[in-house]
């Protein structure tokens, strides 16, 4: 396996457990979820949302785990890289179009790992590619 696969498969882990510590945070205090990322209106963020938001973040952390175990199945691949578009998409329509967030590091944190992610996920496809045609070439 390429050091950079080996790379993003460590990247992968590290946001995983960076996700699950926010998920625990989010079923402990809701109120981080105000004073970090929605302190644009900090009165809608309630228990519920924070339950919510905590769920959603650790499917994502399990999905981005998975990833870095297997990261050759292409399905998981996929949806791992999906899951950093729907963060980032959900972050930045919360800044500029609802006004929920304003750009303080608690919101400009996982805008960044969202677009390191994607980005470190869409050169590894270039790698995971070149893998396979190596893969193909040994098997003839």
């Amino acid at each position: 396996m390429s050091r950079f696969l080996n790379v993003l498969r460590s990247w992968l882990v590290m946001v995983s457990v960076i996700a699950a510590g926010n998920t625990l945070q989010s079923f402990r205090d809701h109120g981080f979820l105000s004073e970090k990322l929605y302190t644009g209106s900090p009165a809608l963020v309630n228990g519920l949302q924070a339950r919510t938001f905590g769920i959603w973040t650790l499917l994502s952390s399990v999905i981005r785990c998975l990833c870095a175990i297997d990261i050759r199945n292409q399905t998981l691949y996929y949806i791992t890289l999906f899951t950093f578009f729907l963060a980032l998409v959900h972050f930045l329509s919360e800044v500029f179009i609802y006004h929920t967030a304003a750009l303080t590091i608690g919101v400009m944190a996982p805008l960044m790992v969202a677009s390191f992610s994607i980005l470190g996920m869409l050169i590894g496809l270039q790698y995971l590619e070149v893998e396979a045609l190596s893969e193909n070439k040994k098997k003839n």
